[in-house]
């Protein structure tokens, strides 16, 4: 949970160890980068700097109470279904929020402050945003507010601009190669085969949202990759720089408005996928799309 046990992203701690240093903290905090890169680790090491009387000393019992999220002053909030259907989208819904807004109003139980981490934060839907900038606008005394990002605008500006943006790099993995590779291979065979392989891949997604929302983030990230090598970007900026040459040959199938086209599909089928379209029917557009748009 400590800070020292968070590893490649040494500029976003330093930011976070000097608003504490300094006592000039700010009342909302986004931690925006990609799935994986440690945001919500980084969040929970915050939290418990702020709720630790000594700092974040990791040996104290209100230290052991953040590690396992049982602090009373700390409040974590996830998407979660609808109540009347349990396999339905997951989401952040206005009641969540009301709850957030009736908790920030108590002084805290414990430590000096309380924290409050929305996880997914882009899930907000329906009022929720709204009902969450209000208590932007107005913030409780000793309260934090932290919500985690996968990128910038994925909630209203008006939400963001009364954060204080701390920013995360990719960090590679396992599985995200793995996603990525599973998006390549899906989009090539899709490509060569057509409507039957479309159909046999997506059946895969049918009822596995969290799936469909990796397939999805890959194929955006692919489609990112397409438009660096196409404008020439060096193979480090890549997410995937040991595959530069082959990236650079398959850029060379598609224009940039078509790769721009397959980014803006990417965003919106994300954010289908919040709202409880059906992943297959979501994967099979996707797939079918790019794979016109690479023809």
């Amino acid at each position: 949970m400590a800070f020292e046990a968070i590893e490649g992203q040494p500029r976003a701690v330093e930011l976070l160890r000097r608003a504490l240093a300094s006592g000039r903290l700010a009342h909302a905090y986004a931690l925006v980068g990609p799935p994986g890169s440690g945001r919500t680790t980084t969040a929970l090491a915050f939290a418990q700097a702020l709720l630790c009387p000594q700092g974040g000393c990791g040996r104290c019992r209100s230290c052991a109470l953040v590690a396992a999220r049982q602090h009373p002053d700390l409040h974590v909030l996830v998407p979660t279904p609808p109540e009347t259907n349990p396999k339905g989208a997951r989401a952040i819904r206005i009641a969540l929020i009301r709850e957030l807004e009736r908790q920030a109003a108590l002084k805290p139980a414990l430590a000096a402050w309380k924290v409050f981490v929305l996880d997914d934060a882009e899930r907000m839907t329906g009022e929720a945003p709204q009902a969450f900038l209000k208590t932007l606008e107005e913030p409780p005394a000793r309260t934090v507010l932290i919500l985690i990002l996968p990128r910038a605008g994925a909630v209203p500006a008006t939400v963001l601009s009364r954060c204080q943006i701390v920013r995360f790099q990719p960090r590679e993995d396992g599985r995200s190669a793995a996603d990525r590779a599973e998006a390549a291979d899906t989009l090539a065979e899709v490509r060569a085969q057509g409507v039957e392989a479309l159909f046999r891949r997506a059946q895969v997604f049918e009822r596995d949202r969290d799936r469909a929302e990796r397939l999805v983030d890959a194929c955006w990230l692919f489609c990112r990759d397409l438009l660096l090598a196409k404008s020439g970007a060096p193979p480090r900026l890549l997410g995937d720089a040991a595959g530069a040459q082959e990236i650079e040959r398959e850029a060379a199938a598609w224009t940039i408005d078509g790769l721009l086209r397959g980014i803006a599909l990417c965003r919106e089928a994300r954010q289908a996928l919040a709202v409880n379209v059906t992943p297959r029917l979501t994967v099979e557009v996707v797939l079918s799309r790019l794979a016109r748009a690479a023809a």
